[in-house]
C-alpha cells in the first residue's frame, strides 16, 4: 500500500504546464553557471562582457534546441513543421533563456558599477544556486515527494551547481 493520493483531473492538467518549463530552467541554469565559470576567467573586471556572453549563449542554446526539436517533431509526427508548432516548441524552450534573466540583472549591478565585477559574479552564481534549490522543491512538490525525496533533489541539484563554483576556483584561484 503507498501513501500516494490518486491525482485530479485538475491537478494533472496543472502538472503539464508547471513542468513543461522546469527542465529548460534547470538546463539553462547549469548553462549559465558554466558561461559564468569561463566569462569570469576571461573578462575579470567586466561584468558588462559577462552579462552579454551569457544571455547571447542562453539565446544561441535556446535556438538550438528550438531548431532540434523542431525537425525532431517534424520527423517524428511526419508532417511538415508549422508556424504555430514552432511557436509552441520556441515557448516550451524560452525557459533556457528565462534561466539566464536574474544571473544577467545581478551581472548588470557590476556592469552599471552598483557592484565590483567579483561582487556582481559571485550574486550571479548565489542568483543561480537558488533557483537550483527552488527547482528542485518545484520538482519535488509536483512529484508530491516527502522531507527526504525533496532533501535528495535539492542535494542533487546543488551539487551540479557547487561543482561549477567548484570548476571557477580552480580557473581562477584568486576569487
Amino acid at each position: 500500500m503507498t501513501d500516494e493520493v490518486p491525482l485530479s483531473s485538475v491537478a494533472r492538467r496543472l502538472r503539464v504546464p508547471r513542468g513543461t518549463g522546469l527542465g529548460g530552467f534547470i538546463y539553462g541554469t547549469i548553462l549559465v553557471l558554466s558561461v559564468l565559470v569561463a566569462a569570469a576567467r576571461a573578462y575579470p573586471h567586466e561584468a558588462g562582457h559577462i552579462a552579454a556572453l551569457v544571455a547571447v549563449t542562453s539565446f544561441v542554446f535556446w535556438l538550438a534546441h528550438v531548431y532540434a526539436h523542431g525537425l525532431s517533431y517534424s520527423v517524428t509526427h511526419d508532417v511538415h513543421l508549422s508556424l504555430a508548432e514552432l511557436r509552441r516548441i520556441a515557448g516550451r524552450e524560452g525557459s533556457i533563456v528565462g534561466a539566464a534573466l536574474l544571473p544577467i540583472a545581478a551581472l548588470l549591478l557590476g556592469a552599471f558599477g552598483l557592484l565590483s565585477t567579483r561582487a556582481a559574479v559571485w550574486a550571479a552564481f548565489g542568483v543561480g544556486l537558488a533557483a537550483l534549490v527552488v527547482e528542485g522543491i518545484i520538482f519535488a512538490r509536483v512529484e508530491r515527494m516527502g522531507a527526504l525525496g525533496t532533501l535528495a533533489i535539492v542535494t542533487a541539484n546543488l551539487a551540479l551547481g557547487a561543482a561549477l563554483v567548484g570548476l571557477k576556483l580552480l580557473v581562477n584561484p584568486s576569487d
